[in-house]
């Protein structure tokens, strides 16, 4: 069990880490990348799988 809380915090804190990357980034920059701003939020999460 302790190890299910683990992975979901070292998870989440991806998602964070990878969110805030990606939302300082231009929208020129996240183009370049295929990315739209209404996209981070799904790619992070992604980024956490």
């Amino acid at each position: 069990m302790l190890d299910t809380v683990v992975n979901k915090l070292r998870s989440y804190r991806k998602y964070q880490e990878t969110y805030r990357e990606l939302s300082r980034l231009s929208t020129r920059e996240l183009a370049d990348l295929g990315i739209s701003r209404g996209e981070i939020s799904n790619v992070a999460r992604k980024a956490t799988l």
